[in-house]
């Protein structure tokens, strides 16, 4: 390591309290992401609490309890939001602001001469390297641009931490950073994942699977359903297959290690597995540690549509949590309650319509048991009031629940009424079809009979 970037190490390196000074009432405070978001600076900033008053904190889907977010919201102190609401957003209710928003244009709405100011961006990272950089980590999403836009580069360096490789805009110079916190070397966190599939999921991975081909590019989405799906792929007799996601997950690994994944008929970043953040086992970060077969980009580039598309049989794998019979999908609310975001469904649903032999799947059980014990059916007549369309009903191609597929691409609104009725439920067909009666949605010769 170069001298002078140790000496400049040494005249930056301060306390988390000494770092958090240069945050003043009124400023906007940037978090870093997901498994990367700071834990020492925030703990820091939530003891100066007395001090401070209408202090904006922007994060993403945190993998533990913000500090600065459970501090009683009627002092006005700190007002925490996030653009994406993972469990522990989820507990705060109505103290999570939601920023609603695409993923892939965050980057933009950041750099924008309008949009707020970011005065302190925090950042967990690697340890600085030979060079003088400081590598984001496991989330590179829009790092770069706060830091193009910030006051402040305050990072907070973590050994835990695994070096992922890029791509572009994966790290920050110290030459930019203005205070360097160093940590005690807390774990990554890790995010649980259910491993005993139902056979509900059984079916709809299968339904899925089925219409899969050799050296087809893959994208999964977050949860369970598919993280199952794509353990299923790593079980099946496809070869050749990629990665271009926005999401690195566990089954990708399970996929490589099994030789699925070769990346050698993508038609970009060929043999490379492209992604922009990463989140799960402790296995998958030390997967990602200076691995040269994968490729973290910022999320603008992951998530570009057209850039997708240039992909030959890009695959898109979502899940969602309701889907009308005109198609529309909501992933992402219920009942005017925020459950996570749009994040990158719609860029991905839509990249994979564009791209040349490309197919997009919203995945989900036909139906959801309530708290009062009631079941209700996931596909609806409409989208039911105080839910969110995180996709319009011009993008997706196949809808799948566990009783079948429809690709509605293309189709009828009547026609696709008919194909999403078929994949409810049993219980619930009858009422959708009395339903879509009462919405004139077909004909007296195209009725479903």
């Amino acid at each position: 390591m170069a001298n002078n970037y140790l000496i400049e190490y040494k005249q930056k390196l301060v306390s988390a309290a000494e770092a958090v000074k240069v945050v003043r009432s009124g400023d906007w405070v940037a978090y870093g992401h997901f498994a990367m978001a700071p834990k020492l600076l925030d703990q820091a900033l939530a003891h100066r609490k007395d001090e401070l008053r209408d202090v904006k904190v922007r994060c993403v889907s945190p993998m533990h309890m913000v500090e600065v977010a459970q501090i009683d919201p009627k002092y006005e102190h700190f007002i925490y939001h996030s653009s994406f609401l993972g469990p522990y957003d989820r507990k705060l209710g109505d103290r999570c602001m939601h920023i609603p928003g695409l993923y892939r244009t965050a980057a933009a709405t950041i750099r924008e001469e309008h949009a707020p100011h970011v005065n302190t961006v925090f950042l967990k990272t690697t340890p600085m390297d030979d060079h003088g950089f400081f590598n984001f980590g496991t989330s590179c999403s829009y790092q770069r641009a706060l830091c193009d836009r910030a006051d402040h580069i305050v990072v907070e360096v973590n050994n835990k931490v695994p070096v992922c490789l890029g791509g572009e805009q994966e790290n920050v110079h110290i030459s930019e950073v203005t205070h360097i916190v160093e940590s005690d070397d807390y774990p990554m966190p890790v995010l649980q994942q259910d491993t005993c599939a139902t056979d509900v999921h059984k079916n709809i991975a299968r339904y899925v699977v089925e219409k899969l081909e050799d050296g087809c590019t893959l994208q999964l989405g977050i949860g369970g359903l598919a993280n199952y799906i794509g353990k299923m792929i790593a079980d099946s007799d496809l070869k050749n297959l990629g990665v271009h996601s926005e999401m690195m997950c566990d089954a990708f690994v399970d996929l490589f290690e099994k030789g699925k994944i070769t990346g050698s008929q993508k038609s970009r970043h060929k043999y490379k597995m492209v992604y922009t953040f990463a989140l799960g086992s402790q296995r998958l970060y030390d997967f990602l540690d200076r691995n040269p077969a994968c490729a973290i980009y910022p999320a603008d580039i992951t998530n570009d549509p057209e850039r997708i598309g240039l992909n030959h049989r890009q695959v898109a794998i979502n899940n969602a949590l309701m889907v009308d019979i005109y198609g529309q999908v909501c992933s992402e609310s219920v009942d005017f309650r925020q459950i996570s975001g749009t994040g990158g469904q719609l860029d991905f649903t839509y990249g994979a319509q564009l791209s040349k032999g490309g197919k997009s799947f919203i995945c989900m059980p036909s139906t959801q048991r309530m708290k009062d014990g009631t079941v209700v059916s996931r596909i609806t007549p409409f989208i039911t009031r105080g839910n969110i369309v995180t996709a319009p009903r011009t993008l997706p191609m196949y809808i799948v629940t566990e009783y079948g597929r429809a690709n509605i691409m293309g189709k009828s609104v009547w026609k696709r009424a008919e194909m999403l009725i078929n994949i409810a439920h049993p219980d619930f067909r009858s009422k959708l079809i009395e339903e879509a009666d009462k919405q004139k949605i077909w004909t007296r010769t195209n009725r479903i009979l």
